[in-house]
């Protein structure tokens, strides 16, 4: 089974807003979270870093955002700030626009009320490792129809870490929806750490950790409601479709957009009145402060006949902080 928010993020549909950096409960050693994002407040949409309202509600638009994934830190702990985020995107794309929030605390029913009067769709629980196989009973089995019974679909995200089928219990009981277990990872958050408690990398992955897969999906893996997320499907399939949802949006006409949802244009220190000299159309390029970006392939027709002297091949993530993927020099 996939649920709605795991379709959308399959689709590179879910915006992700990083809401708070803080996390109190425990320091895991596999958080992931890198140093510009733990232990601090600031506010992320997607690599946009936010300053105000409208910058969420812009980075939504430039990727055509299906819906919004709440992350942190604990998004619980700065509960005032994530239910406003949650009600400005219901208020600005409506009640389709689909909300899941990961959490590593219970929260109590004070925090599933005011959640689900912001317009939470869906919650995923992520109870302490060092527990696991002794949920029942506890504040974690509770919440579970806590959050049911305020119209909040209930569900558990988990780390591959290993097999446990308590989760199933729960699921074949009723009380969680559905349990989404990721492959265990290695991050720059979490390396180091990783190490010390002697895991290692799967031969000719850059991310995934050797060991726990095989044993979990033999354990859980059959099970309808359980799905099982790999370190290449979120990077082939999700972040690669996201990429191209915001290139479509905010490629320009010259822009080259590649299968992986990159952006390839030409880069050129030629003046627009050796452009127009040269009869070039006003919709090949665009003027910036310290060069020109223009189609690729026409620079390079140009540097090739010698209309140019130089110029390069720039290909770059559409995202807002525009990273460069690699330069290609013209010469």
């Amino acid at each position: 089974m996939i649920s709605k928010g795991c379709e959308q993020c399959a689709m590179g549909g879910k915006m992700v807003l990083f809401v708070y950096g803080y996390c109190d409960q425990r320091d895991c050693f596999y958080c992931p979270l890198g140093e510009n994002r733990k232990n601090v407040t600031d506010v992320y949409a997607n690599e946009r870093l936010v300053e105000s309202d409208d910058d969420v509600i812009e980075e939504a638009k430039r990727m055509d955002a299906l819906g919004t994934s709440i992350t942190g830190g604990e998004p619980q702990e700065a509960l005032e700030r994530t239910c406003r985020y949650l009600s400005l995107l219901k208020e600005e794309f409506g009640e389709d626009h689909h909300t899941h929030l990961y959490t590593g605390i219970t929260g109590g029913r004070e925090n599933m009320r005011r959640l689900a009067e912001a317009g939470l769709d869906e919650i995923r629980f992520h109870p302490p490792y060092e527990q696991w196989g002794d949920l029942h009973g506890t504040e974690w089995e509770e919440i579970l129809y806590v959050a049911r019974d305020e119209g909040i679909t209930p569900a558990f995200e988990i780390p591959g870490i290993r097999a446990e089928r308590e989760f199933l219990d729960f699921l074949d009981e009723g009380a969680a929806e559905f349990c989404n277990v990721n492959e265990f990872e290695m991050s720059d958050g979490n390396y180091r750490r990783m190490r010390e408690q002697g895991y290692e990398l799967q031969e000719g992955h850059m991310s995934a950790v050797d060991g726990s897969k095989a044993a979990i999906l033999d354990e859980m893996g059959d099970h309808p409601r359980v799905y099982f997320c790999t370190s290449v499907f979120k990077d082939a399939a999700q972040h690669r479709n996201r990429l191209k949802r915001m290139a479509r949006n905010v490629g320009r006409e010259f822009d080259d957009v590649t299968d992986d949802g990159t952006l390839v244009y030409g880069k050129t220190w030629l003046t627009p009145d050796e452009l127009a000299a040269l009869g070039v159309p006003e919709e090949f390029y665009v003027v910036k402060d310290t060069h020109v970006e223009m189609a690729w392939w026409l620079l390079e027709e140009m540097v090739e006949a010698g209309d140019a002297e130089r110029g390069e091949i720039v290909e770059q993530y559409p995202t807002y902080d525009g990273t460069v993927v690699e330069r290609t020099p013209l010469a």
